[in-house]
């Protein structure tokens, strides 16, 4: 299907196996649902080097054109998906994790400004990260991601991005 994504999903958890992990599971089908194609997924726990391992490597694979993080964005002391992947990115997009906040206070109250979703771009990948609940999961693709994936949508979306690599 022209002008859809090669994604690379990570969920980040001390606690979640491939076999309980629904947000992992929940950005897959979703981006399979869209007609994206699913490149790699892996399963880490919330370490600053292993989440800069394997987002390293996805970032160095030419084939991948997006990588979804989602865990380890909240407040405690064990998240650090923020620390580990901020310093990788060549450019914030400032504007997810504002427009995240504002969409997920809908849902959660004032417990989102403990959220730091955040999002950029290195080496020409996109890389998103999500806070590691399936509804938080929910909101960021069908609030955002969803269409800003979407080379269709207007007036504009990410997927522009890599047409003007073609």
């Amino acid at each position: 299907m022209a002008g859809k994504l090669n994604i690379a999903v990570l969920t980040v958890s001390d606690t979640r196996t491939t076999d309980n992990d629904t947000s992992g599971q929940y950005l897959v089908d979703s981006l399979l649902g869209a007609g994206h194609q699913l490149i790699a997924r892996d399963l880490i726990r919330d370490d600053i080097y292993d989440i800069r391992a394997v987002v390293s490597r996805w970032i160095a694979d030419q084939e991948v054109q997006v990588v979804l993080i989602t865990g380890g964005t909240g407040f405690s002391r064990r998240d650090t998906t923020p620390e580990a992947v901020a310093p990788l990115l060549d450019r914030e997009i400032v504007g997810f994790g504002e427009l995240f906040r504002t969409v997920s206070f809908a849902e959660i109250g004032t417990s989102t400004v403990q959220s730091r979703a955040l999002a950029g771009m290195v080496n020409d990948t996109l890389i998103f990260c999500i806070p590691g609940s399936t509804g938080a999961c929910r909101t960021a693709w069908e609030k955002i991601l969803n269409e800003q994936l979407d080379p269709g949508n207007s007036p504009c979306n990410f997927a522009e991005l890599f047409a003007e690599r073609d």
